[in-house]
């Protein structure tokens, strides 16, 4: 199911070119910055920090914490995407003399995802957009789109423990583990999100319709005409 769904998503929109930036420190202030915030907030947010000379972990490393808040005020809860930024700076700053590449390219993953875990601020899915689009790993990406989705699809994961793994470990049994198919993927979803699941969906135009519950209750197929044979 989840191949099927990819190819009709990819189909649909081609490729999505995600993530937006240049480069790993780019996703990495992105990922924390666009936390409930849309993303062109976040540009604004990014463009002061560059205008201030703020782009670089060791400047946020050194910058006051209020005159960061100020900095990033477009991208909303500023206060508190200050603190994240400054937590994140100061990992990489005390334990990898300031070098973003070195944090992010350690070879065991789970090790390196569990240590962006323990940073302040960063949450399952912050640490996966980290993975997937700046250290390039595969560890599939589970936002409230892919969650919504799946749902009105009717291809939720069993219950039972954290929801997010659920989610992911659904996307992880499935599908081949490769992080170009991982960060397409992620992205095609958010796209579809926005074009036809949203909060009221869309249906009658949408690629997954014939696989879609939802939209089937929605939609049904006509009944079949009763021809009589002569």
């Amino acid at each position: 199911m989840l191949n099927i769904i990819y190819d009709r998503l990819y189909r649909a929109y081609g490729p999505q070119g995600w993530w937006p930036g240049d480069g790993p420190f780019d996703v990495v202030v992105g990922a924390i910055l666009t936390q409930s915030a849309a993303w062109s907030n976040v540009e604004m947010a990014i463009s002061n920090l560059k205008e201030a000379s703020c782009w670089s972990l060791d400047a946020i490393h050194h910058m006051p914490q209020p005159q960061l808040a100020d900095i990033i005020r477009p991208s909303g809860y500023f206060n508190a995407k200050a603190r994240k930024l400054k937590a994140f700076a100061s990992h990489v700053c005390n334990n990898y003399d300031g070098d973003l590449m070195s944090f992010l390219s350690q070879p065991d993953m789970a090790q390196l995802r569990r240590e962006l875990l323990a940073i302040h601020g960063i949450g399952p899915e912050t640490a996966d957009d980290i993975l997937v689009y700046a250290a390039l790993r595969p560890s599939f990406v589970i936002d409230s789109y892919t969650k919504r989705i799946l749902g009105r699809i009717g291809f939720e994961p069993p219950g039972g423990g954290d929801e997010y793994h659920r989610y992911q470990e659904l996307f992880h049994s499935g599908l081949a583990n490769d992080v170009d198919l991982f960060n397409e993927y992620h992205a095609l979803l958010d796209r579809h999100a926005k074009v036809a699941c949203a909060k009221v969906p869309r249906c009658s135009d949408c690629c997954l319709l014939d696989l879609c519950s939802t939209g089937r209750s929605l939609f049904p197929a006509p009944p079949a005409e009763n021809v009589q044979a002569n």
